[in-house]
């Protein structure tokens, strides 16, 4: 593999360095550096990131092969920015088993265009009875450490203790979908005054905010590590951070479309705004921001839901829920905590590639740019401004909330492990 001099980078947002790449390895950072015979990619100021890691994302792959595959969720993860994913399970068949996880890391492995981590179900078939096979998951090919029933609550406490109580053996995290089944039955967007206005069955914050509380408090019971999937509430915020003030194990994360976007879009009754958990209050939107500054809300994860045209264009009630973000995710995050100067570039840093590496084990990812370590690194173009053409996007599916609008920043290249998935904007 040649080598590869990214010339005048501004590392973590810092003052302009270059870059030099050998083979999958950072060989050298500083200034006028230069290497006979390598690649010269002009950065000209732009920012150059750890590659970004993504918790949560769905690829569908297997069973729902029209929403998203392997290879396009990873094509869409590389356009993002991410050279590592972790898939969610729910599957079809799910990803409780050893097979199942199997099959996904090794389509990963198969396509190339970011690393796979397959996240397993905590209980068979996403049911919340029984638990599937955590260890087994974890023994196999794919070294499963995260499992989550996400899209569903494990609303059975004893059920919920025994995958902490279980995953704690070997280092795992239970990753929970807070939802309480029965104060969330026939919701349709947040519980509010615009729900009351519009007729719409409301999802209350309580709903989140109450499992939240109950699993910390059962993760410091165990001893064990849980992590809080798409925090939404300014409630859900508060638990958090006094769960962490009393040394529980807990990290939570927060979606793009969670920090920007709020339930009054809901008055349009567009579909394209139907979100599990559902867009919340501006005052929910600020308290997540300032959250995701002050450390509260650990980590920025998309909730990459991709769904075919029919599954959104239809009327509201018979609307799926979801939105693609992986492609978008690093430009709304510069307009909602860089460009209101709540994070700087090595904030960004921490929260999209350090700590979700961290949290998932994600070995050779969310490393320091320096010499010796892994060349997985994305380049941003912050001085870009241009309108999301979701016709454009490397993801099957096309059910963005951001069609049309002004968003700042755009990735122009990602190197996993020294090779280029995207070069200039473009897929290689």
């Amino acid at each position: 593999m040649s080598k590869i001099l990214i010339r005048g980078a501004k590392v973590l947002g810092g003052e302009p360095q270059d870059v030099l790449i050998d083979g999958e390895v950072i060989e050298a950072v500083g200034t006028d550096l230069s290497a006979d015979g390598a690649e010269v990619i002009e950065a000209g100021g732009k920012v150059l990131l750890p590659g970004l890691v993504d918790l949560h994302t769905h690829l569908r792959e297997p069973g729902r092969e029209d929403s998203e595959t392997v290879l396009t969720g990873t094509r869409a993860a590389a356009s993002g920015g991410f050279t590592a994913v972790f898939a969610m399970a729910n599957t079809f068949p799910v990803a409780d088993t050893a097979g199942v996880v199997e099959q996904v890391w090794r389509l990963g492995k198969e396509h190339g265009y970011c690393d796979v981590q397959p996240i397993g179900a905590v209980t068979v078939g996403l049911e919340g009875r029984k638990l599937a096979e955590l260890g087994a998951m974890h023994e196999s090919a794919a070294g499963v450490t995260v499992f989550s029933d996400d899209g569903k609550c494990v609303d059975d406490a004893v059920i919920m203790r025994r995958a902490l109580e279980y995953v704690k053996a070997f280092g795992g995290v239970v990753a929970q979908h807070a939802q309480e089944p029965r104060l969330t039955e026939g919701a349709q967007m947040n519980e509010g005054v615009v729900s009351a206005e519009l007729g719409l069955g409301g999802w209350p914050a309580v709903a989140e905010e109450s499992i939240i509380a109950r699993d910390v408090l059962l993760a410091e019971h165990v001893g064990s590590r849980v992590h809080i999937c798409h925090l939404s509430t300014a409630g859900s915020v508060e638990i958090v951070r006094w769960a962490k003030s009393r040394g529980i194990d807990v990290t939570a994360e927060v979606t793009p479309h969670h920090l920007l976007l709020t339930d009054e879009l809901v008055r349009t009754y567009n579909p394209v705004y139907k979100v599990n958990p559902p867009l919340r209050t501006e005052r929910d939107v600020h308290a997540l921001r300032a959250a995701l500054a002050d450390g509260t809300i650990d980590i920025v994860a998309t909730d990459h839901a991709p769904h075919p045209h029919e599954d959104k264009d239809c009327e509201w009630a018979a609307a799926a829920m979801g939105m693609v973000g992986l492609e978008t995710a690093l430009s709304v995050v510069q307009e909602t905590m860089v460009d209101t100067g709540l994070l700087d570039w090595a904030g960004v840093a921490d929260r999209m590639s350090v700590k979700p590496a961290q949290i998932g084990q994600a070995t050779g990812h969310g490393r320091p740019v320096s010499a010796g370590e892994p060349a997985n690194l994305t380049l941003v173009d912050t001085e870009y401004r241009g309108q999301v053409d979701p016709a454009g996007f490397a993801s099957r599916s096309r059910n963005t909330p951001y069609q049309g609008r002004e968003l700042p920043g755009r990735v122009t290249h990602t190197w996993l492990r020294g090779k280029a998935t995207l070069v200039d904007g473009k897929l290689t």
